[in-house]
This record gives C-alpha cells, sequence and structure tokens, in this order.
C-alpha cells in the first residue's frame, strides 16, 4: 500500500481496495476480418452465455461475389465440431486435412457462416481452389438476409456429402451427413432437365447460351 508504506498479501484493511482499471476489450480476429457491408447478429444465447451467431448483409450483395480463403488450422483431426457450421477439408501436399477454428483468434468472419438447411436459404457455395476453400454467392443477396451455406458439386464430393444438403429442425447428425436424396431439384427453364445443385445447373444453362 503507497498510502501506508506496507506490503500486504490482499487489499489494506486501513485505506481499502485499489481502483482496478480494466483494458478495453478488442474484438477478435475472426470479428475484425468481417467486410463493412456484413454484420453478426446473435441468433440464440445457450448454457454458460454461449452465443450462436449468424453473418447477415447490410446492404445488397451481387451474384459471383467470392470471399475467402476460410481462414484456418490444418490438422487431422477435427477439434472444435458444430452442427450449424460446415466442415471443411483441403488436400495439401498429397494429404487431407481439416480446417479447424477452434477459437475465433485462430480463423476469419467465414467461420461464424451457418450451413443451409435447403436451397432457399442457401446463398453461399463452398468449394476448394489451389488448396483454400472459398465461398461464393449463387444469388443475390438482399439486406437484412443472412449468409448461409453448402458444399458445390465437386467438393461435396471430396467431403463425400449430399450434393444437396436438406436439414429437418429435429435432425441434429454430425456433418458430412449422410447423403439424403434431393428434394426440389434445381431445374432448367429451357429443357427441364433436374440438377443436384446450382453450380450444375448453371453450367448446362452455359450451353443453351451458347447454342442461342
Amino acid at each position: 500500500c503507497e498510502d501506508c508504506g506496507k506490503s500486504l498479501i490482499g487489499e489494506c484493511k486501513l485505506h481499502g481496495p485499489l481502483i482496478r482499471a480494466k483494458d478495453r476489450v478488442i474484438p477478435s480476429r475472426a470479428r475484425l476480418t468481417l467486410p463493412h457491408y456484413l454484420t453478426l447478429r446473435v441468433l440464440e444465447l445457450r448454457a454458460g452465455n454461449q452465443q450462436i451467431l449468424g453473418v447477415f448483409a447490410k446492404k445488397g450483395i451481387q451474384k459471383r461475389t467470392q470471399f475467402g480463403p476460410y481462414v484456418g488450422q490444418l490438422s487431422t483431426k477435427l477439434t472444435c465440431y458444430d452442427e450449424s457450421r460446415l466442415v471443411l477439408q483441403v488436400l495439401k501436399d498429397g494429404g487431407k486435412y481439416f480446417l479447424d477454428t477452434p477459437n475465433e483468434d485462430c480463423g476469419n468472419w467465414m467461420m461464424f457462416v451457418r450451413l443451409a438447411r435447403n436451397q432457399e436459404e442457401q446463398t453461399l457455395v463452398a468449394y476448394q481452389h489451389c488448396g483454400e476453400v472459398y465461398f461464393t454467392t449463387v444469388k443475390p443477396i438482399e439486406p437484412h438476409t443472412e449468409l448461409k451455406v453448402w458444399y458445390a458439386a465437386d467438393y461435396a464430393k471430396f467431403m463425400e456429402a449430399s450434393a444437396v444438403f436438406i436439414k429437418e429442425e429435429s435432425d441434429v447428425s454430425p456433418l458430412p451427413a449422410v447423403a439424403k436424396e434431393p428434394v426440389d431439384p434445381w431445374i432448367c427453364s429451357s429443357c427441364g432437365s433436374t440438377f443436384a445443385s446450382f453450380a450444375l445447373l448453371e453450367s448446362h444453362q452455359c450451353i443453351h447460351k451458347d447454342r442461342v
């Protein structure tokens, strides 16, 4: 205590406790990487003050907008699993590794993007390119819309998952999930052909455009 000049264990009984000044709270690395036109919203508060977050658009985002690469730690085992997020893996140096994000200081904002339960709410597609994972918009995203992602067709095969994921509210099975039959497949308006993913439909429609 600087007032009475004594070295004490704990608070000074004569002059009382010190006035504690707290450091300013600094956002995590993942939160600091969030683009200015995106925002995080708390969707649910679980036991232990655990926040369930979602990524929302603050303004309109064009189709074919690419985000990434996804930042995570390469790991042979997945240490952090969340049933509302995609499990991601990459192929590097001949080995298959998980992109693990055990905490917010090990990843970027893409770790907060939740998986799409059906085609209607899917706004992003995840795919691997040059050993990195990127998310790209598959449709224009309106303001206040949540960004939700699922695997591209080729990446779904790599992840041994369904190209189209339909998740019921009561379904809490781990990912990658057992392949399910596609519901409401993507349909070509020109010829009526059906496809398991938007990416396949888009490639098919390019053929029609070339013919025209």
